[in-house]
């Protein structure tokens, strides 16, 4: 006889047991031999299991000399036994360089290390509903803790390592405690790179099977990498990195990053000088550090200084000059080349990244199979990556994927990763979908019109007109001038890398943003219509002055008259230039990618009075409307705090107010890339 307290214990075990299987059981599908049991499960459960390797290890300060004499400082983290014997059998090695230091990297995942430290903070995240409040979206933020973002950003993860993988995470030459001057994605950091690769693949600890994980700078450096792949490099997982980075966060349409870019150079700048104080207590302090950082303190700060405040173009210093042209060394190493990449590539992104234009082209471009490359894409900001995963419906964390990843490609254990996807997004508006390629197959690119009709479905806009399927009938001007009210918007919060996207107020309903803007509303589809893939604004404007510009934005416009800002774009009149070769076009012949130089050789002359045509490319997304919500898209003279125009070119506009031409024989439209045309 089984006793009643029995009873109530294996009823509570079947229930743990089956609750773990739902909570693990998203992705991918059934396995074979186990029904009901998906291949995410199963990553899950490997993942989070108990480890080979119970306890890590760290070398700290490993020293790794550059060809040209230049010391990187590193860490190495190693698995070890439950008596903290370090495992000596060769391991396959994880590379991570970071600009954000080393330092910063130890103490965080000291931390996370620290027991039942994480574990309650995940806890605590799980039990904070906000979803009712004003502030949701700090919830949405917060919900990174639970979404792998730790371990995969900072390139540590203490149960990779417990699985039998070395990790080692240099600090970037000029930054961090390494030697040299900060090369920023400059040839020579590309090269130090592939030294470290090396050095790392000829170590007794390795097998010489690398692979590169990190996020944001460090998933940069691991695509750079890629491109040019040394024989030892066999996998790469990079978490929201960015490849056209002119386009991307330095000066999207030519407006300077004004919120992000003093942030982060501020943020390593001051970082790289935090000294060894180890060093410093044990007499080995490096005086050749120190001597490199009072050559170069604060780099690239006169760079962003220039461009803020150099009046014209005739004052334009050797730094700026070479920022504005296409073919210099500054743009050459700031601009990736994904079609030359070469190891198997998996990439996480988010549609409000700060590099959310540089998401879907990453794995358009790679020339890469299927399960060699995959992407997942969230509805996410550059401050919570990963945030919405491992919940039932969505994709595994992403410490998760990495290392079903990894074992795939340097353990060669068949996980199924790469079956994986292989394009798995998060719908605005919506849930996760798993798509074969990007944009979605089905959606059709088509011209929906700007007209001054009044929609009705706001009064916080300066004009209330209408997106049609059929142009205007009538001329008709319509005069917005530069403004703050984005200053609360979801651009905002993307240039601050989400951080302000704790006020739904802003980040989550563009309402005020609008009072100071142009609105174009649709009707109100009645069926679920998906919109997917890279959209072009064309706008027919007229200026005051000898330059303008422009910010758009797409929305979704939900019955109560919510409206979510999708996607964005901006564009500074005079560098409206096209380059064909990099643009792409749809079947009508409309552009969907236009790709602008910004560069000076292609500046094209704003004359005041006369009609610009522009076409303003606007960042890829993936959303669905729901029955009863309608698009809208949003035209402003500007987009500060986000962006400014350089400081000659913001200068030419004056700040005078900007103009829209609605013209039956010159339209404005957007090129609307959706599955069922709209109403």
């Amino acid at each position: 006889m089984v006793r009643k307290g029995s009873e109530r214990g294996l009823v509570r075990l079947l229930t743990t047991l089956l609750a773990l299987v739902v909570v693990l059981g998203c992705g991918g599908g059934p396995a074979g031999g186990q029904p009901g049991v998906t291949p995410a499960a199963k990553w899950t459960a490997r993942h989070d299991g108990p480890s080979a390797y119970p306890e890590v290890r760290v070398e700290r300060g490993v020293q790794i000399t550059m060809s040209d004499g230049v010391v990187l400082k590193a860490d190495l983290y190693r698995p070890a036994d439950a008596a903290g014997v370090i495992e000596q059998r060769p391991l396959p090695t994880i590379v991570s360089l970071t600009p954000y230091s080393k330092l910063m990297t130890g103490l965080i995942e000291s931390a996370a290390a620290t027991p039942g430290l994480q574990p309650m903070a995940v806890d605590l995240v799980r039990r904070l509903n906000l979803s009712t409040t004003p502030i949701s979206g700090f919830g949405d933020l917060m919900q990174a803790l639970d979404g792998g973002m730790i371990e995969t950003m900072l390139g540590v993860d203490r149960k990779l390592i417990g699985s039998g993988y070395t990790v080692l995470v240099a600090d970037v030459r000029g930054t961090g405690l390494s030697q040299g001057t900060w090369d920023t994605l400059g040839v020579r950091e590309q090269l130090d790179t592939r030294e470290v690769i090396e050095w790392a693949a000829a170590q007794p600890w390795s097998n010489g099977r690398i692979g590169m994980s990190g996020g944001s700078y460090s998933g940069i450096n691991q695509l750079r990498a890629a491109e040019n792949a040394p024989a030892p490099l066999q996998a790469i997982f990079p978490v929201e990195p960015g490849s056209d980075l002119m386009r991307d966060v330095v000066a999207p349409g030519g407006g300077v990053g004004t919120t992000f870019l003093p942030m982060w150079l501020n943020s390593v700048n001051q970082l790289k000088m935090v000294p060894d104080v180890a060093s410093m207590v044990q007499g080995e302090f490096d005086w050749t550090w120190l001597h490199d950082r009072i050559a170069d303190p604060v780099t690239n700060f006169d760079l962003l200084a220039q461009a803020l405040l150099t009046p014209t173009l005739d004052d334009m210093q050797p730094e700026l000059a070479a920022a504005l042209d296409d073919d210099s060394a500054f743009r050459q190493a700031i601009q990736g080349h994904p079609e030359r990449i070469t190891v198997p590539t998996f990439v996480y992104g988010g549609w409000h990244d700060i590099f959310a234009n540089s998401a879907t082209k990453l794995y358009e471009q790679i020339p890469l199979d299927p399960g060699h490359k995959q992407l997942v894409v969230g509805d996410t900001y550059h401050a919570n990556p990963g945030a919405g995963t491992g919940v039932p419906g969505a994709p595994p964390r992403l410490d998760v994927l990495q290392r079903a990843w990894f074992d795939k490609w340097l353990k060669d254990i068949d996980s199924g990763v790469d079956d994986f996807g292989p394009v798995t997004v998060k719908q605005q508006g919506g849930g996760w979908i798993t798509l074969t390629e990007f944009p979605q197959p089905g959606v059709t690119h088509r011209r929906v019109y700007l007209t001054p009709a009044a929609s009705g479905t706001t009064e916080d806009s300066l004009h209330d007109g209408s997106l049609s399927p059929t142009g205007p009938t009538s001329t008709e001007t319509l005069t917005v001038a530069p403004g703050l009210t984005t200053a609360c918007s979801r651009d905002a919060a993307q240039g601050a890398a989400g951080m302000t996207a704790v006020l739904d107020l802003c980040a989550k309903d563009a309402r005020i943003a609008e009072r100071n803007g142009l609105t174009f509303t649709s009707g109100a589809v009645t069926e679920q219509t998906v919109i997917s893939g890279p959209i072009n604004v064309r706008l027919n404007t007229m200026h005051d002055a000898a330059d303008g510009y422009w910010n758009v934005t797409v929305n979704d416009v939900a019955p109560d008259g919510t409206s979510t800002v999708l996607t964005t774009g901006q564009l500074t009149a005079s560098m409206r230039a096209i380059d064909e070769r990099r643009s792409a076009r749809s079947v009508n012949g409309d552009l969907t990618a236009p790709f602008n130089p910004l560069s000076l050789d292609r500046l094209l002359p704003v004359v005041p009075g006369q009609p610009v045509a522009l076409d303003i490319a606007v960042i890829p997304t993936q959303a669905v409307l729901a029955p009863g919500h309608r698009v809208r898209v949003d035209v402003f003279a500007g987009n500060s705090p986000k962006g400014l125009a350089f400081r000659p070119m913001l200068n030419n506009t004056e700040l005078k107010p900007q103009h829209l031409l609605l013209d039956p024989a010159a339209p404005s439209f957007v090129n609307l890339p959706t599955d069922k045309p709209l109403p």
